[in-house]
């Protein structure tokens, strides 16, 4: 089916306040496609890690399965933390006493990023067919409004044989089954059928319940919060279910005695002003079912990168080799997507995970595939006799309006080599790759407008438990 209303379905736009918003939300979407094409895995406790190898103890844990949390595992954790607690399969040896039980092991994997963008597109294509108007947050979460497809009114007329609405099939506050679960349920059965993942929807009135709504039931839940219901479905939740509340917030608000998103809601909206600025009055209207935005597709992207993992090596002919590679396909991306570039850069990670970056800022915008393989490949110089496993090219300060070229007559060789360096210096990340898949891209932004706290900088959880991997920087 593409694209329209549901069969049978009427959609009435004409008030506002009916709206209906879907947040889907990819359930552990990287075990999700390993199990897709390892089915043998379904059911076992799986850790997909950032950073890491197969057999390595470095790196950090992307996501981590079900199965997998109930060993206390979770994402964002150093793979060495998590082998404490969840063993490998491949270490357990039923003859060997001092090996682990095996019923007490995991599977760990590293990250592939091109394998889950293949599944995420589909898993796009979907979204996209179901939704004119939508939000594409990340590689596993959308919100979608369906205002258009459907609507909150009851499914089959309003009433079984016996007179009585039919009752809703989803969790959540809804009591009648109404065309917009309904239509929710489309979604998420085409994405499982066409994409081959779970995937959990939450169904509300405005972006923000719906987000805590599919959080609400996972993994492969439908949550359903019909409109004057949300405050009533928000009241017994911890603050930190609100969306747009991280922790530091949350102690922040635990500090003020509110623990609940009923306290929240009946708090002196002025005081949580005073301790959160805007965010405050913000997080107060959230919790008592207010929220007013529009769902708008995300932004265009800040910067387009590449990197390429390979065996740790010092040859200087395979490092040229890689990132003039890697330049090519980033160079090729950005002329694709129409965008000219200010900063050229590389990432260069040493064993075991030590990253290092370099970033030069040209006079000014530009479109030059010979120039950003020329860049890093000066950049690259500076780590000649570095062992290196990882390498990856970056261009930033994207511009994408129709203005003109800056003119390069002039910028030579030592002009060059002579621009202004940004050098970010050395960092440990605890095993944390910044990759990132630019089709489907997007953190969100600060609570001022869309309500998400950044406040902690470490790789951050989703609301199921899976690793953000951010930009370099």
């Amino acid at each position: 089916m593409s694209g329209g209303t549901l069969p049978g379905t009427a959609a009435d736009t004409d008030d506002a306040s009916d709206r209906v918003v879907l947040h889907v939300d990819m359930d552990c979407f990287y075990a999700s496609c390993e199990r897709l094409r390892r089915p043998e895995l379904a059911g076992e406790p799986v850790v997909v890690g950032m950073g890491y190898e197969a057999g390595e103890t470095i790196g950090a844990v992307a996501t981590a399965s079900y199965e997998a949390r109930a060993f206390g595992v979770e994402s964002a954790m150093p793979i060495s933390e998590a082998l404490e607690r969840l063993p490998r399969r491949a270490d357990a040896d039923p003859d060997d006493p001092d090996a682990p039980d095996p019923g007490k092991t995991g599977r760990y994997l590293p990250v592939d990023l091109d394998f889950y963008k293949d599944v995420a597109s589909e898993v796009k294509a979907v979204v996209r067919d179901c939704a004119d108007t939508r939000r594409e947050v990340s590689i596993d979460e959308a919100y979608l409004d369906v205002t258009d497809r459907t609507s909150w009114a009851v499914a089959g007329g309003g009433t079984d044989d016996d007179g009585t609405p039919p009752p809703s099939a989803a969790a959540g506050p809804a009591d009648a089954r109404t065309l917009a679960e309904g239509y929710a349920r489309h979604v998420k059965s085409r994405i499982e059928r066409e994409a081959g993942v779970p995937a959990s929807v939450g169904v509300a009135p405005n972006m923000s319940a719906a987000k805590v709504a599919s959080d609400a039931d996972k993994p492969d839940g439908l949550v359903v919060v019909p409109p004057g219901s949300v405050a009533d479905f928000l009241a017994p939740l911890p603050t930190a279910d609100v969306h747009g509340v991280g922790p530091v917030t949350e102690r922040t608000l635990a500090d003020m005695g509110i623990e609940t998103a009923g306290d929240l809601a009946a708090a002196d909206p002025e005081r949580l002003a005073a301790e959160l600025g805007d965010r405050g009055r913000a997080l107060y209207r959230r919790a008592r079912g207010d929220d007013d935005r529009d769902v708008t597709p995300t932004g265009l992207p800040k910067s387009l990168s590449r990197e390429s993992s390979l065996p740790a090596t010092a040859d200087g002919e395979t490092k040229r080799e890689t990132v003039s590679a890697l330049a090519a396909d980033v160079a090729r991306r950005a002329r694709e997507r129409g965008c000219l570039y200010r900063t050229i850069g590389i990432k260069v990670v040493e064993p075991p995970f030590e990253v290092n970056t370099r970033a030069r800022s040209l006079p000014g915008p530009v479109d030059d595939p010979d120039l950003v393989e020329e860049v890093a490949l000066d950049l690259l110089d500076e780590f000649a006799d570095v062992r290196v496993r990882k390498l990856g090219v970056r261009v930033s300060k994207l511009d994408f309006a129709e203005s003109d070229q800056a003119t390069l007559a002039g910028f030579d060789a030592a002009d060059r080599s002579g621009g202004e360096t940004e050098s970010f210096g050395s960092r440990s990340t605890d095993g944390v790759d910044g990759n990132k898949l630019t089709d489907w891209v997007g953190a969100e932004p600060s609570v001022g407008s869309e309500g998400h706290d950044r406040s902690d900088a470490r790789p951050r959880r989703s609301g199921d438990g899976q690793a953000s991997l951010d930009e370099w920087d």
